[in-house]
């Protein structure tokens, strides 16, 4: 992932005319820390894991980025995330940098004590270098808003009442209204920006979504109460589909008790591998890295895709894609409602006073749909696609925030 990543801000940098040293100092994390974590397990054995957080780039702001407990996590995989957050929060034009990180366990095999243990160690020998002005954590893959809470109640031993130490946290614990859905409410922003481009509107579209986690579930639910069908949805466990249209509120509602879309009786059963050339006029991936790739992008039906994961699509596909004239609303903008957010989330924080749901959906919308013109007028400017104008936007605010800062002499061509 890291080389992909690598890619598109290289295609990005040939564009700008960016020397070879300006690539290497914004390709270079500002930190990388790795811990080591034990515990004792409720069963009374010693368990021990390593913790990472890569910091990458400040020159914008605190620096932000999720914690991924996974056993596959390591600091090569922190590493392009954080790199992918500084691009995302730019792209956005929240006053973040990018960081990510995580430990290499599995929840899934762990009791809630012992999860509880983990995470407090990892908070213990990383409280030096996170903080609500230097990097403020959010969930990511297998952590949520009890994760967070229980973050912020560990670092606030050490450093005092700290509730923007994290976002993403409970509601009762000075979470934010409508944090939970705006990874999809993004989604959802920049294609109707999309359509409107096109003169079409939700009624007129059929979509498919890969994923039914929580931005998945939440995109497909928010396109729909647009209006759009959602004539398929597939997860790890399988797809369901529905030529008239799922029943999007029924099949949250299957999923929240069932834990996957298989067995849903509202609709036809298929491989889930079917999902990315589904005959419909939008894909939404949402789910896996590289789900887009060069063995199934000939066979890709839809005209729109909307990359509500990180990185679904590899760069030899997106390529294809861009020749063939199908649009690419890239992750780094599509899926950036979830920090857009958490930056309204840290904001109240700060400021210890709450906005409402409305408000924070207003803003959210407004955000997404300003970064998505923004794009736009830059693919416009350089005759170049989405993704590329995405990364072209992000490398020039940054640059010009870090030129900001200290005295240096450069002819940089923007």
């Amino acid at each position: 992932m890291l080389a992909e990543s690598h890619f598109y801000f290289h295609k990005a940098a040939d564009v700008l005319g960016l020397p070879d040293k300006a690539r290497t100092i914004l390709l270079t994390p500002l930190r990388t820390v790795k811990v080591g974590i034990a515990i004792e397990g409720e069963d009374g054995e010693l368990q021990s894991y390593e913790g990472y957080r890569v910091q990458h780039n400040s020159a914008r702001g605190p620096m932000k980025g999720g914690l991924r407990f996974h056993p596959s996590m390591d600091e090569e995989h922190a590493a392009a995330l954080a790199n992918l957050m500084t691009w995302k929060a730019a792209v956005v034009d929240v006053p973040f940098g990018g960081a990510k990180g995580g430990i290499n366990c599995d929840p899934h095999a762990l009791s809630e004590r012992d999860l509880f243990q983990i995470t407090v160690r990892f908070v213990e020998q990383m409280k030096e270098v996170i903080g609500p002005t230097s990097d403020i954590p959010a969930p990511d893959v297998n952590t949520n808003a009890m994760v967070m809470g229980w973050i912020m109640h560990e670092y606030s031993k050490y450093a005092g009442f700290s509730p923007g130490v994290v976002t993403g946290k409970p509601l009762d614990l000075f979470g934010s209204e409508g944090r939970e859905a705006a990874t999809g409410r993004g989604v959802m922003d920049v294609l109707a920006e999309a359509l409107a481009e096109q003169s079409k509107s939700f009624g007129d579209i059929t979509v498919a979504v890969q994923g039914f986690g929580n931005v998945g579930s939440n995109a497909a639910r928010l396109i729909a109460e647009r209006g759009a069908k959602i004539v398929a949805v597939a997860d790890h466990t399988g797809g369901v589909c529905a030529e008239a249209g799922l029943d999007i509120p029924a099949l949250v509602a299957w999923v929240a008790e069932q834990g996957g879309v298989k067995g849903f009786s509202l609709g036809e059963a298929f491989d889930s591998s079917e999902i990315i050339t589904w005959d419909a006029d939008v894909l939404v991936p949402a789910a896996l890295e590289d789900a887009i790739h060069k063995d199934n992008v000939a066979d890709v039906k839809a005209r729109i895709i909307v990359e509500g994961a990180n990185g679904p699509t590899t760069p030899e596909a997106s390529e294809i894609l861009n020749d063939r004239g199908i649009l690419i609303i890239p992750d780094i903008l599509a899926n950036a409602g979830g920090v857009t957010v958490s930056y309204f989330e840290w904001a109240q924080n700060i400021q210890q006073f709450r906005w409402d749901e409305e408000r924070v959906n207003q803003e959210l919308d407004k955000k997404m749909k300003l970064a998505y013109h923004s794009v736009k007028e830059v693919a416009n400017e350089y005759e170049i696609d989405m993704r590329t104008a995405a990364f072209v936007l992000a490398i020039r605010r940054v640059v010009k925030a870090a030129l900001s800062r200290v005295h240096l002499k450069t002819d940089l061509p923007f």
